[in-house]
């Protein structure tokens, strides 16, 4: 299986950075080819200009290179904090661009763009793997976790992803060292998991 990694932090050392190289350490260790982005490191802009907007439109080699990966792969994984309820500006910038009609939905003949698409990403599992330092009942009463909407229904629901499994870690920022260790076997764990099943594509880091 090919497995698109996607990491959306700008400190390298961030807890953040530390689940993304768990994962990707857990997804080779099952023989999963890796597709892996730091998008900070790799200064992935995230503006779409109005030149990329059309179906098919000439892309830079970058946002090619990431439409294609994911294109191919059969699993997801995205490591990023909640700020604000959303995703870091990279990454919503990152799915402007490389969640593109044609590689992740398309409209049916006759449909203008006014109607519901069809996904056609061949992910068939998803997992995101978020921080907070909200305490989680306050982010379920007072915010209703607007992540998982995003995720859930206007992401993976809409571009064809079957199965998407979310988690949050937290509070950060007043964790200790032991209890971030446990939170990485954790998502160690679910990564084994999620993926244990799927045939294998070999164990190169794409």
């Amino acid at each position: 299986m090919r497995v698109s990694l996607i990491l959306a932090h700008p400190h390298g050392g961030s807890f953040n950075a530390a689940l993304a190289a768990t994962a990707r350490q857990a997804l080779l260790d099952l023989g999963h080819g890796v597709y892996f982005h730091d998008l900070y490191a790799e200064g992935f802009d995230p503006l779409l200009p109005a030149a990329e907007i059309d179906r098919h439109a000439a892309l830079p080699a970058l946002v090619q290179a990431h439409c294609q990966e994911l294109a191919q792969a059969q699993g997801l994984v995205v490591v990023h904090p909640n700020w604000w309820g959303m995703p870091p500006a990279i990454l919503t910038g990152w799915l402007d661009r490389v969640l593109r009609p044609g590689v992740a939905y398309e409209f049916l003949d006759g449909d203008s763009g006014e109607g519901v698409p069809r996904g056609l990403l061949r992910v068939r599992t998803a997992l995101v793997l978020n921080t907070s330092n909200t305490e989680a009942r306050r982010e379920r009463e007072v915010f209703g976790d607007p992540l998982e909407s995003i995720w859930r229904a206007c992401v993976c629901g809409l571009c064809g992803v079957r199965r998407l499994e979310r988690h949050t870690f937290g509070v950060v920022v007043t964790s200790t060292a032991a209890q971030r260790a446990a939170w990485l076997q954790e998502a160690r764990d679910m990564v084994t998991r999620l993926f244990a099943s799927r045939p294998p594509s070999g164990g190169e880091n794409l």
